[in-house]
This record gives C-alpha cells, structure tokens and sequence, in this order.
C-alpha cells in the first residue's frame, strides 16, 4: 500500500475529507500512479469528471497549446473558442444558449437563478420556489445544499435557504400537492449520483415534463454527472425522449479540467440580461480549449456506440460477480458507464478492498459503490476491472466468516 507523502495529522489542509493513504501523482488512460510506483486501475475517474482518461494525447495538446498562447481574458471580452463551443453544445442538444462556469455548483446556481428570473421577468416574481426530490445532490453552496436537502450537508450552516420544497423520490401523488402558486420549476438529475446511482423512471420523467407545460414551469435537469457520454448518450435525456428547459453540466465535459455550464432554450434564458449573472473565471481560453477538444473526441463518429457496446459488456460481467457473491452484491444499478453496485455489507469496506486489489471506486449513498470508468476503457480493462471487483468481494466474505472474537 503506498503512502501518502503528508500525512492527515501534519497537513493544514481543512479536515473536510478522508483522504485514502495514496498520493497519485500521474496517469496513463485508465491507470493512475502512485508516488511509490503503484499502479491503480481507475474506475471512479476523479468521480465521473476523467472522461476521456489520463493525460489524454489530444487534451494534453490542445491544453499545451492554449497555455502558451493566454490564458485568462475575464469576459469582458470576446473569447472565440467558447463561442464554437457554446455552439458545438447547442447544435448537439436541445439549447440555444450557453453560461459557461467553473463548476458543478455554479451550474447548478445559474439554473436556479434562470428559473426564478424567467418568471419575474414575466411579471410573477412570486414564483421562484422550486420542487427537488430527495436523495438528491446538486452541490455544496448555500443554494444547492437546500436544493439537495440533505440534512448532514445542510447542518451547521444556519437557516438554510429558503425556495427548495422537496419530495420523496418517485411519488406522483406527493409530487403534485408540492406544485403551488409559488412554484417556478421541477429540477432532477435522471439517474443519482451520490444518491446511490437510482435511476428515475421513464414515465416520472415524462410526467414532470407534462407537469411543467401544464402549470408554466422550469424543467431542470441536473446532468453534472450523467452527462457527456457517460451514460452511452452525448446526455441523459437523450434516452428518454424528454428535454428540459435549463440544463446543468460539468465533470465530464473539461475531461479534468475545471469547468461547468448551463444549458437552456432561448425561451428560459429570456430574461437572463445584461448584468444578471456573471463570472470571473468561467469560459477562460484553457477550459474552452479543452472543452472542445472533449467534444472532438466524444462526438467522432462511433465514439458513443463503443461506450454502449463497452457498457454492456461491464454490466453482463457485474451480473456474473453478482450471482459468484449472493452475500455481498445485491443489486446492479445505473445505465452506460455509470454503474452502481447495491451492497448488503458496508460500502466504504469494500471500497478499501478494492483499493487494495488496485482499483479505485467511489462510495455513494443507499450504500452503493459506484463505478465511473473512463470512457476510453476497452475489453481488457473492463475483465481486469472485474477480476479485481472479485478479489475484493472475496475479501468482504472473508473478513464477514472471520470469528468476532479474532
């Protein structure tokens, strides 16, 4: 087991996370290496966001390239390469215009400020409360915490904000009492990530699409994670034959380098204005350049297709580990490249189990282990990936038959 250069007790780093005992200090597609040397093959893909790998050939050129030609400009000024891509993004989905940000969460608070805008900017500022589902994460500001609704993300932080009416997951009858006289949209993200990799199901979707024309509202889909190929489509929604209004994207999409957007039609973002909302560092010339080269390589032809073939390959294999281990696997989750698997033992032992096999997953919440592969992975990765997931489960069942008393 590697070991991490600065340890826990001697960093002055905030204590916000337990970190694993690894430093890795550099990749190669699917692999990431540690300091020591260790090789780890990566399927949490710095948690959906290594889309394409590590140091990917055609983002480390086009990311060498941007730097030495400028860096930052503030948009104050036209910036050409996020103007293609703005477009690039339009002519692939259902938007006709692009914010671009530095994060998920500043996605996240773009739509929920375009929502509420939308309806005061026709006459109705009372409208800007907005209906979220529970197990839900849209991020970690003041905003997006009340969106999510999670207590332990919320606690600590003062009266949380107000605007956020949450109901439980996949409940028509509580969905519909929640829509009031106050309400400016639904926001969804079509498959949990951190809530444990739940998909919601095609006629909820299509339900809160009706909903939202019935009563005037926002549909917000929440495609941070689900987003750029990850599930076998350019996006989510795409499987479903739903689209939003405003739609919120990042991981994915800056392939590693930081950067989000939000995604809208041209009737939502009416009355986001000269001077309503702003960034200083969103849409910089790095992250365009490599948000353009992600898209280079993830909408070449074929490119989406192999990630479905790759996908269904993955999650025959898991089914196979599922039934070689009854006692630690209960259930297969998710769509594309965006798998779960529903454990019957605690979740972060058999994330360290994994890590000691080799390979990197992530925990996620309804004590789930994700797995977010790159998108790049091929059959030899996917049989490794599994064989490790078995050495794993099988360490789980041993330490389970070991006597209390050992």
């Amino acid at each position: 087991m590697s070991t991490a250069s600065v340890s826990a007790a001697s960093s002055v780093l905030l204590p916000t996370y337990a970190r694993a005992p690894i430093a890795l200090e550099r990749g190669e597609g699917a692999w990431a290496i540690a300091t020591d040397g260790q090789r780890f093959l990566d399927f949490g893909a710095g948690i959906a966001v290594n889309s394409l790998g590590h140091a990917h050939p055609h983002l480390v050129e086009a990311l060498t390239q941007q730097a030495q030609r400028i860096w930052h400009t503030s948009n104050l000024y036209t910036m050409p390469d996020g103007e293609r891509l703005a477009r690039r993004l339009c002519e692939a989905t259902f938007a006709e215009r692009v914010f671009f940000t530095n994060s998920g969460a500043e996605a996240n608070e773009c739509a929920i400020k375009m929502a509420r805008k939308y309806h005061a900017a026709k006459g109705q500022p009372e409208r800007y409360r907005i209906v979220t589902f529970e197990g839900a994460f849209h991020g970690r500001t003041l905003a997006t915490i009340a969106a999510g609704g999670q207590q332990k993300y919320i606690d600590g932080f003062g009266p949380k904000v107000d605007g956020f009416d949450q109901v439980p997951f996949d409940d028509e009858a509580a969905l519909k009492a929640a829509i009031g006289p106050e309400t400016a949209a639904l926001m969804i993200e079509p498959i949990q990530g951190e809530g444990g990799l739940r998909s919601v199901p095609m006629r909820v979707l299509k339900l809160l699409r009706e909903l939202c024309d019935e009563h005037g509202l926002m549909l917000i889909f929440d495609e941070i994670q689900t987003g750029v190929g990850r599930t076998g489509k350019f996006f989510a929604y795409e499987h479903y034959g739903v689209s939003p209004d405003i739609m919120s994207i990042a991981k994915g999409i800056g392939g590693g380098f930081p950067m989000g957007a939000c995604l809208a039609t041209e009737e939502a973002a009416a009355g986001m204005t000269l001077g309503t909302h702003g960034t200083t560092f969103g849409g910089n010339p790095l992250a365009m350049a490599v948000g353009n080269a992600v898209l280079d390589v993830i909408l070449a032809p074929g490119f989406l297709d192999q990630v479905q073939k790759t996908a269904l390959r993955l999650r025959q294999s898991l089914a196979q580990l599922k039934d070689h281990h009854p006692g630690v696997i209960e259930e297969i989750r998710g769509e594309g490249l965006m798998l779960g698997l529903k454990l019957k033992t605690l979740n972060t032992d058999f994330v360290a189990q994994a890590r000691a096999a080799g390979l990197l997953v992530v925990a996620a919440g309804d004590n789930v282990v994700r797995l977010l592969p790159p998108l790049i992975i091929g059959e030899s990765e996917v049989a490794e990936a599994v064989a490790r997931l078995d050495k794993a489960a099988g360490a789980v069942e041993a330490e389970l038959a070991r006597p209390a008393a050992e």
